[in-house]
């Protein structure tokens, strides 16, 4: 056995909710609810494995680096933020969303440059230019539907679940960018070094995933 644990970073909210029971299948439950708990770091029921509780926007980085060997991380995320240095198994079929554009109701097209807010830049500026349209994008980092009530941009894109938060706010989805759910994510040199741990946890938490 290695002398350090291999490290499991999560993130709070719907991902850590919907990733916990598929890691109790998998053998690996925390000695404490990271809920109900002010710590960062979670011992569990296997010595070997601890469990690190982080933004989900953190979670790549520090898998990217080594702070942590495994990580669940949706793929919004990693598609805003990159995957470089990271290995993606396992979709795990949890935390499903759709990210799109969106617009307020019956809204006209836009001819010319487009003024798009989002949190999600990276992925704005690809879609829009894969689709060969010119845009303004404008960063926020919530409410993005107050945008296009307040004539801040055109356009939105942000994660879409019921839809429910749009149609409140007047606004429809226009167009998909990407299915989204949640990835088991892999620090490529941990990989090669700690092979036969890490492709264990991997096909057990894959078979919790088959049963789900």
């Amino acid at each position: 056995m290695s002398q350090r644990p291999l490290t499991i970073a999560l993130s709070k909210g719907r991902i850590l909710e919907e990733t916990l029971p598929l890691l109790a299948q998998a053998g690996i439950e925390l000695l404490e609810d990271p809920e109900n708990s002010r710590k960062l770091i979670f011992e569990t029921t296997r010595p070997d494995v601890r469990v690190i509780v982080i933004r989900a926007t953190d979670v790549p980085p520090y898998v990217r680096y080594g702070a942590a060997d495994v990580g669940v991380a949706g793929k919004d995320v990693l598609l805003e933020h990159g995957a470089e240095g990271i290995y993606e198994p396992l979709d795990l079929g949890i935390a499903r969303c759709k990210l799109m554009v969106a617009a307020l109701q019956d809204a006209p097209p836009v001819t010319g440059r487009i003024r798009v807010a989002t949190k999600f830049v990276n992925v704005a500026r690809r879609y829009f230019a894969g689709e060969g349209r010119q845009a303004d994008v404008i960063k926020l980092y919530g409410a993005m539907e107050l945008a296009p009530l307040m004539g801040l941009a055109d356009r939105i894109v942000d994660i879409v679940d019921t839809g429910n938060t749009l149609r409140a706010n007047g606004l429809e989805p226009t167009e998909e960018i990407a299915d989204v759910s949640s990835r088991l994510i892999v620090n490529i040199a941990s990989m090669k070094s700690r092979h036969a741990e890490l492709s264990e946890l991997i096909d057990h938490v894959a078979a919790a995933v088959s049963e789900a």
